[in-house]
């Protein structure tokens, strides 16, 4: 068996609600849950205003027999999971799908993004 110690990247599994699908590459989230802006005026810094903003997981994923590309935008209130090669689990509980899902044809590919009030990394 080989040792595994030091892989940090290179593979991944995307699955929604335990379901799995072909990952085709470029998985992202942000498990951030706030953004912060500089205030600055005329007179210098004067401090930063904080926005609750959503996480989010996203992926290319391969369009393959079976498949209904237009389910993905019907999908809301899901459990979102992403295993990463590093060893980390990524989970977006609750998550809906934003913007629509267009398919590349010639690489059977298209991307889909589903965000939420929390994403998790463990």
């Amino acid at each position: 068996m080989a040792d595994t110690t030091n892989l940090l990247a290179g593979t991944a599994y995307f699955s929604v609600d335990g379901q799995s699908y072909m990952l085709e590459a470029k998985v992202s989230y942000c498990v951030s849950s706030v953004k912060r802006e500089t205030l600055s005026g005329m007179s210098g810094v004067a401090g930063y205003k904080e926005t609750p903003i959503p996480g989010y997981i996203s992926a290319t994923l391969r369009d393959a027999a079976g498949l209904t590309v237009g389910d993905f935008n019907a999908m809301t209130n899901v459990t979102v999971t992403v295993q990463l090669a590093n060893g980390k689990t990524i989970v977006a509980s609750n998550a809906w799908t934003v913007d629509s899902q267009e398919v590349d044809a010639a690489e059977a590919t298209f991307e889909v993004k589903f965000e939420a009030i929390t994403v998790e990394e463990s």
